[in-house]
């Protein structure tokens, strides 16, 4: 019997916002015998409970993640120039900029004894 129930219902994930600004959450899953119900479920989960601005509700096997290759491939991606550790030095050569002694010629415009 419970193989029967299985084959009826399937796994629904429900995402909810609280405003029409905020990002889409996780709210919960359920079990529903389709994405109508689902959704009668959902929304009567949420207007007992809580406001919300917006819900989606999404069969589980429908949604689709990275498999382990993908996974593998993102880890191998070099992207330290994005991260901005890597601008630590600025901090310290700005307060040497900022201290640094201007001389009659750098105020003047003049670059210099080589300009």
């Amino acid at each position: 019997m419970n193989e029967q129930k299985n084959e009826f219902y399937n796994v629904y994930e429900v995402f909810s916002k609280k405003t029409d600004k905020s990002p889409f959450q996780h709210s919960f899953s359920l079990l529903a015998p389709n994405a109508d119900m689902a959704l009668i479920m959902a929304k009567e989960n949420f207007f007992r409970r809580e406001t919300v601005a917006d819900i989606w509700v999404v069969k589980r096997e429908n949604i689709r993640g990275l498999n382990q290759d993908e996974r593998e491939m993102l880890k191998r991606l070099d992207k330290q120039y994005r991260e901005t550790k890597g601008y630590g030095y600025l901090k310290k050569k700005w307060r040497d900029y900022n201290q640094e002694q201007f001389t009659e010629q750098h105020i003047l415009g003049g670059r210099g004894e080589n300009s």
